[in-house]
């Protein structure tokens, strides 16, 4: 009888901690996220609980075409990474509400204010530079300004943002930093960098960086995390720029799909992202832990403190995200 105590005390306690003891099953997860994410944070999640994990990657704009084509019979649980503001506020019925356990103990900028996503990384915009073209053609790339040299047309790599969530970023941020959202002089500045483009965009975000590696490219607008992740696997040919003008840092989030399968599943894993265990795990790799308390150590990430920060107005670029699309790309096709 005394057995029987003990043991029924101890299923009351794990389930008063909300301890999953049982967990298994499948979470089917669509991603644009990098290798690195999938490695240091949903494998070892999958590992951890005895969950199978089914991934389709792809780029941000293909998993909401794709959610949003599934939305009578959803396929997928959880979107990992992709979820910014603005594509929370234009596809709100695609998601389903849940606050992650430990949110609160987030800073106060990066908690789940909205009740649907969880912000569990910083990530931040960059250049890319392939060193051997930019010596060839004798030049030094420090930031923006630098793109619009006559002898890097047709040689920058940049996705589509209409498509991509990096090159979205990379927009807004040069928006920005060029004089502001609705400035005529930022405009122009980018009119002028699209016909640098010289009519070509990348198939996805991966394919910038893969293509300065590669040496397609002189420099591709890219994000911190692949960036990184080249030179922590020894790549001597390129080098990260974080533009002069400033580089904006934003959180990047996953949230839970809206009729999934597996919802049990779904809502552990966003109180995984955020825990203390994946926070640390996050902070030895190639990208910025939300939590304070675990500050990145890896000895290719440059301090904060040395790079000029942008801060971007989140709530502005994410409520006027179809207008700045449409003006891009209505500036593209005037230039292509």
């Amino acid at each position: 009888m005394k057995q029987v105590i003990k043991m029924t005390s101890l299923i009351g306690l794990l389930l008063a901690l909300s301890i999953p003891v049982f967990a298994k099953g499948n979470l089917v997860v669509y991603s644009p996220n990098s290798d690195t994410e999938l490695q240091s944070i949903l494998y070892p999640f999958g590992e951890k609980y005895d969950i199978k994990i089914i991934l389709q990657s792809m780029g941000t704009g293909e998993c909401i075409s794709k959610i949003k084509a599934e939305k009578a019979n959803p396929q997928a649980d959880v979107m990992f990474g992709g979820i910014t503001m603005g594509v929370y506020l234009n596809n709100k019925d695609l998601f389903q509400k849940y606050v992650a356990k430990g949110d609160e103990n987030l800073p106060e900028g990066y908690r789940n204010t909205t009740g649907y996503f969880t912000n569990y990384l910083l990530s931040g915009s960059c250049l890319l530079v392939n060193t051997d073209l930019e010596k060839k053609l004798g030049l030094n790339i420090t930031g923006y300004a630098d793109l619009l040299n006559p002898v890097l047309k047709g040689k920058i790599a940049s996705a589509d943002p209409t498509s991509s969530a990096s090159a979205w970023a990379q927009l807004c941020n040069i928006l920005l930093v060029e004089g502001g959202y609705e400035s005529p002089q930022a405009w122009s500045f980018v009119e002028a960098l699209i016909k640098q483009l010289n009519g070509k965009l990348t198939s996805g975000s991966s394919a910038v960086y893969k293509g300065v590696y590669q040496g397609e490219y002189v420099v591709g607008l890219t994000y911190e995390d692949p960036a990184i992740a080249l030179l922590q696997d020894g790549a001597k040919n390129v080098r990260v720029v974080y533009p002069k003008e400033g580089a904006v840092w934003l959180p990047a989030a996953s949230a839970i799909i809206a009729g999934c399968k597996n919802i049990d599943n779904a809502r552990l894993f966003m109180d995984y992202l955020i825990s203390d265990e994946c926070q640390k795990a996050i902070s030895i790799t190639t990208n910025r832990p939300v939590s304070p308390k675990f500050p990145n150590t890896n000895k290719y990430i440059q301090p904060l403190s040395s790079i000029n920060v942008a801060y971007e107005d989140i709530m502005y670029t994410a409520t006027h995200k179809v207008q700045i699309e449409n003006k891009w790309s209505d500036l593209w096709v005037k230039n292509n």
